[in-house]
């Protein structure tokens, strides 16, 4: 048979009512009646993990278990093994099942606002192209504006160069302060970016929010920020949620951007790479095509998004198996989010408390990470340092954590303090389910042996 006479690969509930009739769209995020999985089941899940490193850096790559590396390659080899039936007959199914588990977990609407896409770099893409294209055709005017948070995503930054401000568009970008006290700071500076983007007549066409930042980590008041751009007639809100799917709760109605995008490899567990992309249907719905364009082009992002070319799709069809690896814990992907909260945070001042540094951010601006004070003493004074240091702790002492470098503001002045000078230096830990007190113990004792023996990061090694 022929692929025109075939429902097209990842089509839409519009093309399968038949199967959703089946009980696809009552998929619960609500957790099974299981056991609780144990601990020597979670240490087996991720034994393919180093066992020498203390790996509180789940934020950068996340984690996958045994389980679901398992049922990924299953996938593959139902490809391998027959190619042509696995396109016409399972493929479009898989990855529509898996938008399905994501549209309940999220609470959207409907499923055709979801596409899954390789991360949210991809999903920045789509959504500053079409920015990009009403700039180069003429529908937006030159200089209207992009705001965003200075602290977003570098390859976020990246796509604005390349499809906007080359296009004519101007970018505003917002302050982030750093360490905070409330939430309230963050609604400040964001005001005053919005300003900034409408003055000498300037209309912002888009805002990029981040639900949570990367470095420095911070939980960003998300809802309030769109509800602030809605007020002041910001175009659009694309909300760069990379690590929050697993990290905290969403409901993109509630947040009610046009685009929300976060990595389901990062905290749900999936093996890289994907990403799911929301896209709020609306009367103005723009015109949105993933990058690369295949077959499916002009079928609706879902669509072209589920088949851009021969490849390994097995990280979409996984996302049912991945359900089902989180409700073998306690209260599901809900209670997993509460336990990294409150284990990251003790965690994080049992370090504080040993080095007489600070926490970054209050208890609720926290998720599954935090920002953990370093010692002046270690001298971290730029970019640099915090590379080497990062490194120096990979490569002599086990530790993978990314660590950040805070500079002092324009006035030498900076926010926290320890006994020794101003703290400039913060380590991002993470907590996620595989992690023990060993792995912060072995991350404290190396920072208090450097302190010790006067190392100042200038000096350190990282081969």
């Amino acid at each position: 048979m022929d692929q025109e006479e075939e429902p097209r690969n990842g089509d839409s509930t519009h093309n399968h009512s038949h199967s959703h009739n089946h009980g696809l769209h009552h998929v619960s995020k609500k957790p099974k009646l299981a056991p609780p999985i144990s601990e020597p089941d979670i240490r087996d899940e991720f034994s393919h993990h180093h066992p020498g490193v203390a790996r509180i850096n789940n934020g950068s790559f996340g984690s996958c278990p045994k389980s679901v590396l398992a049922a990924q390659r299953e996938w593959q080899l139902k490809y391998l093994k027959q190619p042509d039936d696995f396109y016409f007959n399972t493929l479009r199914k898989g990855i529509l099942k898996s938008r399905t588990v994501i549209k309940g977990l999220i609470n959207a609407d409907d499923v055709d606002e979801i596409s899954l896409v390789d991360n949210a770099t991809t999903a920045a893409a789509i959504v500053l192209q079409q920015i990009g294209r009403a700039f180069a055709e003429g529908k937006f005017n030159q200089n209207d504006s992009v705001v965003m948070l200075h602290c977003a995503f570098q390859a976020v930054k990246k796509s604005i160069q390349a499809y906007v401000t080359r296009a004519g568009g101007s970018v505003v970008e917002v302050q982030l302060p750093f360490p905070l006290i409330s939430e309230e700071e963050i609604i400040q500076e964001f005001k005053k970016g919005l300003e900034k983007g409408k003055e000498n007549g300037k209309r912002i066409r888009l805002a990029i929010i981040d639900h949570i930042t990367s470095m420095p980590c911070v939980v960003i008041p998300v809802g309030k920020l769109v509800k602030i751009c809605r007020e002041e007639g910001v175009d659009q809100v694309f909300v760069d949620a990379a690590h929050a799917i697993g990290s905290v709760k969403i409901d993109v109605k509630e947040i009610g951007a046009d685009f929300y995008v976060s990595n389901l490899h990062k905290w749900f567990f999936c093996p890289p790479a994907v990403a799911f992309l929301h896209c709020r249907k609306s009367n103005s719905s723009p015109d949105i095509h993933h990058p690369v364009v295949s077959h499916e082009f002009g079928n609706g992002l879902p669509i072209e998004s589920a088949w851009i070319g021969t490849r390994d799709y097995s990280a979409q069809l996984v996302v049912p198996s991945v359900l089902d690896f989180v409700n073998r814990f306690e209260g599901g992907i809900d209670g997993i989010m509460e336990r990294n909260h409150e284990q990251v945070l003790k965690m994080g001042r049992k370090l504080s408390e040993s080095w007489g540094t600070n926490l970054g951010s209050p208890p609720e601006m926290c998720a599954g990470m935090v920002m953990v004070g370093l010692p002046s003493r270690l001298k971290l004074l730029s970019e640099e340092d915090a590379l080497k240091l990062r490194g120096h702790l990979r490569v002599y002492f086990g530790v993978e954590v990314p660590i950040h470098y805070q500079a002092l503001k324009e006035d030498g002045e900076g926010g926290a303090r320890d006994k020794d000078g101003i703290i400039t230096g913060y380590a991002r830990i993470s907590h996620q389910v595989y992690n023990t007190l060993e792995d912060y113990e072995k991350f404290r004792n190396a920072i208090l042996c450097l302190v010790e023996e006067k190392k100042v990061c200038k000096m350190l090694l990282t081969e």
